[in-house]
């Protein structure tokens, strides 16, 4: 999923260790843009998504990659939106997935590869209702009853 907005805040990290080794969880906010502008916070795992948004500038318009996760715990649930991308938001530019373009850590965009996207086949036209074929008038079916 995506979303687009401003970025307001970011928020402090946690670190810790486990039997994994040491983790690192930070998060961030962004405001929307719509006619009733939301503040939507999302987390991020690891120091390399941490690193993703640490030298964006506040106020940058931003789109963020996320996937919404929920778990029960002492029967209440929690919801987190799990950060995977954040990049510069560019009016009329497709999604970075089609682009190829990601945020680099310094603020600027980079290449994420040298290589075009393999060109897709021309999609073929479904069969619409008109195409289909014409139904039976009753008593011309075969139906035993």
């Amino acid at each position: 999923m995506e979303i687009t907005g401003r970025l307001i805040q970011i928020l402090p990290n946690v670190e810790g260790d486990s039997q994994r080794g040491h983790w690192v969880r930070g998060g961030f906010v962004i405001e929307t843009g719509d006619d009733y502008p939301r503040k939507v916070a999302f987390t991020a795992f690891g120091e390399e998504r941490v690193a993703m948004y640490r030298d964006i500038p506040m106020q940058s318009m931003v789109t963020v990659t996320f996937t919404p996760e929920s778990r029960e715990f002492n029967e209440r649930w929690y919801t987190d939106l799990r950060c995977s991308r954040i990049q510069p938001f560019v009016p009329g530019q497709m999604p970075a997935a089609a682009t190829g373009y990601a945020w680099a850590g310094n603020g600027q965009q980079a290449a994420a590869g040298s290589q075009q996207p393999a060109a897709q086949p021309a999609a073929q036209p479904a069969q619409g209702f008109a195409q289909s074929p014409q139904m039976q008038s009753a008593g011309e079916d075969d139906l035993p009853f």
